[in-house]
């Protein structure tokens, strides 16, 4: 009976010590906000993002490449505009999920000061410009794959191994905001452009 009660206690000492250590192991985004460097925040729904006060922003994202088109793209055509930047790949299933969630919210911008620029991170542009014509999205994507210098631009502003990843620039050209992960809904998407575009450009 002593051997049985020593093993139970043995069972249950080793499980409160599993539980002490992955209480250690705490979240990233979550130990960002405790250090208050404004780096993330995790949402209700479990999708990292955050919105970045305009005195936080730093200095632009000053960025040039090619689109799947074969047409130059640079930050200077976006000047003066709020621009949302998507990373992604055609392969990746969250990509492919968010896709027409993306090209909602691209939509219920038409006619404002509001532009949408996919980054491709990995295919070729005949199939980026497939997966645009298979899943309805109508804005044109770059081409980062063999593109050193385009991936070095946003390099500093989100982890370009986490895809999707979607950004958004305010008028200056700034991150303002940053979802990590699949967007669950084009409206959150949407209020965190508004909220970039009322500001003073």
């Amino acid at each position: 009976m002593r051997r049985i009660l020593t093993a139970a206690g043995s069972v249950l000492a080793a499980a409160a010590l599993v539980v002490g250590l992955s209480a250690c192991s705490e979240d990233p985004l979550a130990a960002q906000y405790r250090a208050g460097d404004n780096k993330g925040y995790i949402a209700a729904n479990g999708m990292p993002w955050q919105e970045i006060p305009e005195t936080d922003r730093g200095e632009p994202v000053d960025f040039a490449g090619t689109l799947d088109s074969g047409a130059a793209v640079s930050s200077a055509d976006y000047t003066g505009t709020v621009l949302v930047v998507n990373f992604w790949y055609a392969t990746c299933g969250p990509c492919i999920i968010e896709a027409p969630r993306l090209e909602q919210a691209y939509q219920s911008f038409q006619g404002q000061d509001v532009a949408f620029l996919g980054v491709n991170t990995y295919d070729q542009p005949s199939t980026a410009q497939s997966f645009a014509r298979d899943h309805g999205v109508s804005y044109p994507s770059a081409m980062a794959v063999n593109d050193a210098e385009l991936k070095l631009a946003f390099n500093e502003k989100t982890p370009l191994n986490a895809t999707p990843t979607t950004l958004v620039l305010d008028k200056q050209g700034r991150v303002a905001a940053r979802i990590i992960g699949e967007l669950s809904e084009a409206s959150i998407l949407e209020s965190m452009v508004r909220t970039v575009l009322a500001e003073d450009a």
